[in-house]
């Protein structure tokens, strides 16, 4: 992802200020309007302090470290620092979160289908479910009338089960199942490179600056709303 951001940047004519890798501190990192950060969970919290502590606008597509975004929160709002997080920068994912939770909505009251949510990602993943999948997962549950939270890979009646499969090369597959008794009801999310999250978070940098507080996709995109709901 570093690498498709940092092509997808110079095309789009900006200026690379520096990279930190592995083994390498924010700390120590020149002087920029906003950083991208994409690692991994275990790393992702201390480096969006440390971009908190550089009052540097960051740009999170990490996944996995939600569990401490109201320590995250707390920090922003203590230095007026801004955090961008999503569990997916394709414009395509989030309209399809959109369609998911449509769809979510129409089938709330269709108690003769169960919900299954499957997402299949490279091996070199490290979390599963996937972000993505727990937002999917999210919107459904918002407007299920029996779920009331989410599994993983282990069925049970109560809980919305997510299947996680991790398969070189795919880069993100999603695909949400109504089961019936006499037919079935199937969306699906494919990627077919990583180029579409690389756009997202670029366009999302280029938007940042000057805000303020933790912001979502829902801040970015506008909110339209099916007619009748």
């Amino acid at each position: 992802m570093g690498k498709a951001i940092e092509a997808i940047a110079y095309e789009r004519g900006h200026q690379i200020a520096g990279v930190v890798d592995v083994g390498g501190s924010i700390a120590d990192a020149p002087a920029a309007d906003v950083a991208i950060e994409f690692t991994h969970p275990e790393a992702a919290v201390p480096n969006i302090m440390a971009c908190l502590r550089k009052n540097l606008p960051v740009v999170v597509g990490t996944t996995g470290w939600l569990g401490n975004l109201p320590e995250v929160a707390r920090q922003c709002q203590q230095t007026g620092g801004t955090v961008f997080h999503s569990s997916n920068f394709s414009l395509g994912v989030n309209l399809f979160f959109k369609l998911n939770e449509y769809l979510a909505q129409l089938m709330r009251d269709q108690t003769g289908y169960e919900v299954v949510l499957d997402e299949t990602h490279h091996t070199q993943k490290k979390d599963a479910p996937s972000g993505t999948a727990i937002t999917l997962a999210e919107g459904i549950l918002k407007h299920h009338p029996v779920k009331k939270g989410w599994v993983v890979n282990e069925a049970q009646p109560d809980r919305l089960l997510i299947r996680s499969h991790r398969i070189d090369p795919v880069p993100g597959t999603h695909v949400v199942t109504y089961q019936g008794p006499v037919d079935a009801i199937e969306i699906r999310h494919t990627a077919h490179s990583r180029q579409g999250f690389a756009l997202g978070a670029v366009q999302v940098a280029e938007w940042l600056p000057g805000k303020k507080g933790v912001l979502t996709m829902d801040d970015f995109l506008p909110e339209e709303q099916p007619k009748g709901l």
